[in-house]
């Protein structure tokens, strides 16, 4: 009988390790998703790990540690901790994530301290103490202000590579014609700037009127700005530009907010990448939040308050992966739906990858999947959850120029609560105590949940091991291999048997 159980439990363990061995090629064969595209990054899924990652390590270190300053949001933890952070300020250029994660800025250059907040009539021959004369130097510089200031630009600002515009400790205004442009340039940090009232610039140096503008760049990072009121777009990023990060910042006052992608016929933008993570849309907001055409966006983390068209849309056979936002939908019963395609009918866009994980619907918002939506093509960009829409409010609390926007700092519409000390529950997963999209919320918000957790049935939740990842696939198969090993041990009692245990634990 002894005998018996023994070749019992070798049978289990066998298959056990065979189902495992065949679950783990199957995924690795589903890893690389839609790469029909050409994307500059070969493994979008693992930007995207990386991502909760950062955001999952920052949120745990700010429950254990009672004292700590962090917030959870991982940008501001990674540097506003420091209490010396305005004499390290380049430190900020090791604080990116999402695809941009690593845009260098100016790190490494000399300091430009903007003393004058004139703009020259000539562009091409600015004065030294100008934000213009140090955004056309070609040397890596860390541009900072030496005072609050409204800077009414004359024409287009361009950013040459290398730079990082640090508005940190002054009340930073660009106003005027053209506002920023980012033309065929790379590495650049524009941080705790407020842009606004942009109009169109003409002439030699000519723009459409956006807020900012990337055209044919890459590796940028705009982080906690407060931009509204522009003639085009608040941000637009086009023309082949990828690598990108739009982070933190607060968007109001608008009609065509954010557009991720010239045109449809414009194939460079096929190899776009961008991250849109941690921005609060506020107040008088129509549409493109953003509007994306062609390449791979992850949106998340994103607090949706208001818009009268919609909210996400895009053409052109976008992969859209939305993570982790509260969309907070308006009163017009006609404009609920977070989603819009543009200029293709049913059968072309349903084969459009969008999906929607971890994200709070509140006042009757919906978000229309498409494409293999949870199919195992997304097993790798799930296999570390988003924090779910609930937490969105305390991840975008300081959103925007820091310290400059009251609006911002609204009563948490129902649903969208910020990290609370106990309350929501973790639904079907069990997630970490505060955060769960389960119970009508977290904390103090009473509103509508997300309908338990956001992985895959049978996955793991927060405080498990990464859900649908390798980590936990790994251990199941050592497992299996050392009760195998433990078996025949007992069966034969082979001599030797206790080395090849050894070699286990070295896979």
């Amino acid at each position: 009988m002894l005998l018996l159980n023994k070749y019992i439990l070798l049978l289990i363990s066998l298959s056990i390790l065979f189902n495992s061995i065949l679950s783990a090629a199957t995924t690795t064969t589903t890893t690389h998703f839609n790469l029909t595209l050409p994307h500059q990054h070969p493994q979008p899924e693992s930007i995207v790990q990386d991502f909760h990652r950062r955001v999952r390590e920052s949120i745990s270190q700010r429950r254990l540690l009672e004292s700590h300053c962090g917030t959870g949001n991982p940008i501001d933890d990674c540097w506003r901790c420091d209490p010396n952070w305005n004499s390290n300020r380049q430190s900020l250029a090791n604080c990116g994530i999402g695809f941009g994660r690593d845009a260098l800025g100016g790190r490494g250059g000399e300091v430009y301290l903007v003393t004058d907040s004139s703009d020259d009539a000539d562009p091409q021959n600015p004065k030294p103490g100008t934000i213009r004369f140090g955004a056309m130097q070609v040397q890596p510089l860390w541009i900072v202000f030496s005072t609050s200031m409204v800077i009414k630009l004359k024409t287009v600002l361009l950013i040459s590579s290398f730079k990082t515009m640090d508005g940190r400790g002054a009340d930073v205004h660009i106003v005027g014609s053209g506002c920023i442009s980012l033309h065929h340039v790379t590495n650049v940090i524009i941080h705790n700037i407020n842009i606004h009232d942009c109009v169109p610039s003409h002439g030699s140096l000519s723009s459409d009127g956006d807020g900012i503008s990337v055209l044919d760049s890459k590796l940028i990072w705009v982080d906690h700005c407060t931009l509204s009121r522009c003639r085009d777009g608040l941000i637009d990023v086009t023309e082949g530009s990828t690598a990108v990060t739009i982070s933190n910042n607060y968007m109001s006052h608008h009609d065509k907010v954010m557009l991720l992608g010239h045109s449809d016929r414009n194939v460079d933008d096929k190899g776009m990448q961008v991250t849109v993570a941690f921005n609060h849309f506020g107040p008088q907001l129509v549409e493109r939040m953003p509007r994306c055409r062609w390449g791979y966006f992850h949106v998340a983390n994103n607090l949706y308050t208001e818009w009268s068209q919609y909210a996400v849309g895009g053409s052109a056979s976008p992969t859209i992966n939305s993570q982790g936002n509260c969309y907070v939908a308006p009163e017009n019963k006609d404009a609920k739906q977070v989603t819009a395609r543009m200029d293709a009918d049913k059968d072309e866009w349903s084969k459009w990858n969008w999906r929607s994980q971890g994200d709070v619907m509140v006042n009757g918002a919906f978000f229309v999947t498409s494409g293999d939506g949870f199919s195992p093509q997304y097993a790798k960009a799930s296999s570390m959850e988003p924090h779910v829409g609930a937490a969105v409010v305390q991840l975008t609390l300081n959103a925007g120029v820091l310290g400059e926007n009251g609006d911002n700092n609204v009563r948490a519409p129902p649903g969208c609560s910020g990290i609370g000390g106990g309350g929501g529950g973790g639904g079907g997963g069990g997630g970490v105590p505060g955060f769960g999209p389960g119970g009508g919320g977290i904390g103090p918000g009473e509103g509508e949940g997300g309908g338990g957790s956001y992985g895959e049935p049978g996955g793991m939740s927060y405080m498990g091991y990464n859900f649908g990842s390798d980590g936990t696939r790994r251990q199941a198969v050592l497992l299996s291999l050392f009760v195998i090993m433990v078996c025949v041990h007992a069966l034969f009692d082979h001599q030797t048997i206790s080395h090849w245990v050894g070699y286990v634990f070295l896979l």
